[in-house]
């Protein structure tokens, strides 16, 4: 169960890491996903274009790593993509989700705001799993300072020379 525990982290640290990735390397096609919703005020959709996917490329690196905190922003951005989701979906909007960028296979085929609220839901089904796993094995994620010592003892040796 440790290494469904750690796979689960994985794959939702990939998954954002990911879909934040595919938005910034084009956050103009991202604003106009944003915009179609309806629901950003003009002036904040290019900041939320690259504010929301650094966001989410940031907690999936954060996750993967099992740094404190990841997870709730994970939770979060996921809680919260649902109820964007949801609200298309009640309006009745003819628009990608949006959740992968432009090129997302769900833009291509079809326009899937059903289709990426089910994949929330699972999403947020690993989520709980974490947290219940994490729970019951008593696991604490680790701090980002002591992330970043460790990482500092794996770059340098103790002559202050880089490993690599």
């Amino acid at each position: 169960m440790n290494q469904i525990y750690k796979w689960s982290r994985w794959a939702l640290g990939i998954i954002f890491i990911y879909a934040g990735i595919t938005k910034l390397m084009d956050p103009r096609v991202f604003a106009v996903l944003i915009e179609a919703y309806g629901i950003v005020p003009e002036g904040l959709i290019f900041p939320a274009a690259v504010l929301l996917p650094l966001i989410e490329v940031v907690a999936g690196l954060f996750i993967v790593f099992d740094i404190r905190g990841s997870l709730a922003v994970i939770c979060g951005l996921t809680i919260f993509f649902m109820i964007i989701l949801g609200y298309g979906i009640h309006m009745g909007l003819d628009v990608d989700c949006g959740c992968f960028g432009p090129e997302d296979p769900e833009s291509r085929a079809f326009h899937g705001l059903r289709q990426a609220f089910i994949r929330d839901v699972f999403m947020l089904l690993d989520i709980l799993f974490i947290y219940i796993w994490r729970r019951y094995q008593g696991i604490a994620p680790r701090f980002l300072r002591d992330f970043v010592t460790d990482l500092r003892s794996i770059l340098y040796n103790r002559h202050g020379r880089t490993v690599f």
